[in-house]
């Protein structure tokens, strides 16, 4: 009877850590433009450096979006992330090219505007 406990126990006690394992840190991006319309067909990159956003460079991902104006990021660092949007002659690039920095193993959303 005590080893059934101790091993129900142990196994209560191992699932969160189990649970916190499967769960990859994502990002889930929202594309407007500045009336707040979702922009489907937008290109979004990001970069985990502001030396490689700077260049253009090295990108950690990149998507276009669907047409909600949604893309999806995973199995991402915990880190703020610097983002370049683009469609047509819209960009974001003068306002919100950094993302805040994402929550480890969680579904971390942010909105970018282009104009």
């Amino acid at each position: 009877m005590k080893q059934a406990i101790l091993i129900l126990l142990l196994l209560v006690s191992i699932q969160p850590l189990a649970e916190a394992q499967l769960i990859k840190t994502s990002l889930t991006l929202t594309v407007r433009d500045e009336l707040g319309n979702t922009i489907e067909g937008a290109s979004v990159v990001i970069y985990d450096s502001e030396s490689d956003f700077n260049a253009e460079k090295n990108p950690a991902a990149q998507a276009i979006t669907d047409n909600k104006g949604i893309v999806k990021f995973k199995e991402l660092k915990a880190i703020s992330y610097f983002v370049i949007v683009r469609k047509g002659d819209k960009d974001n690039l003068g306002a919100g090219e950094q993302i805040g920095k994402l929550e480890a193993n969680k579904f971390n959303k942010a909105t970018v505007i282009i104009q």
